[in-house]
């Protein structure tokens, strides 16, 4: 029951990455639906240099991708580098929870009007980083540390 819930969380972590990886391969092809929920400075910069933009967007998406995968793939074929990864996937959930989570609790704060940044800010960015890139990187993180968790070795018990 413990693996398969452990198989569960990286599945989960695994589809979370996925979907920032194919927003990030959408945009970095030329597609600017909801890049405004990014926001306005990665619109002007994708319409003043889009092939810096799109060739960076590239790489980010390759990044994310090998990011979202390499967990799942680490803990079902324990290989030579299985152990430093794992410690890569540990320090990668904690970034992508605390990220997430202060981005996202910082725009809704913006949102809510606690906040009030002095330059004023977009909507539609603000969002976006509540409600759904930075909750993604939080469901993502907390997964991954779910599963790492899960599968972390087990001491034996001394009398």
């Amino acid at each position: 029951m413990r693996t398969d819930v452990a198989s569960a969380a990286f599945g989960v972590a695994a589809a979370a990455g996925l979907v920032h990886a194919a927003a990030s391969l959408f945009w970095a092809l030329g597609g600017r639906w909801q890049l405004e929920s990014v926001g306005q400075w990665a619109v002007q910069l994708a319409h003043d240099h889009p092939i810096r933009v799109g060739l960076l967007l590239g790489l980010v998406t390759l990044v994310k991708v090998a990011a979202a995968v390499v967990p799942l793939v680490n803990e079902r074929r324990e290989g030579r580098f299985h152990r430093s990864l794992r410690w890569g996937g540990w320090a990668g959930g904690a970034v992508l929870v605390v990220w997430g989570g202060l981005s996202s609790l910082s725009a809704c704060a913006v949102l809510a009007g606690v906040v009030t940044p002095g330059d004023g800010y977009n909507r539609s960015t603000m969002i976006g980083h509540a409600f759904v890139w930075d909750p993604l990187f939080v469901l993502w993180g907390a997964a991954l540390l779910t599963g790492l968790w899960l599968t972390r070795a087990r001491r034996p018990q001394h009398p």
